[in-house]
């Protein structure tokens, strides 16, 4: 879990923007959506492998 110190004299909007941005950052909001619904184990498996190789094809490009 993201944790964020608030600064002083910073106003709370501004705290709670870049806790949010750390949450983003960290996926623990897309993880959350994807555990609101059951997904059965081989579509958990397909998944991870395309994210896996979506994750090599955008370091292969990368390094061009």
């Amino acid at each position: 879990m993201p944790k964020i110190t608030v600064r002083n004299n910073e106003p709370v909007k501004d705290a709670l923007r870049r806790f949010k941005k750390l949450c983003e950052r960290g996926g623990i909001i897309n993880r959350s959506k994807r555990i609101r619904r059951f997904e059965k184990p081989s579509e958990r498996h397909r998944r991870e492998r395309r994210e896996r190789l979506k994750n090599i094809r955008k370091g292969q490009r990368a390094q061009r």
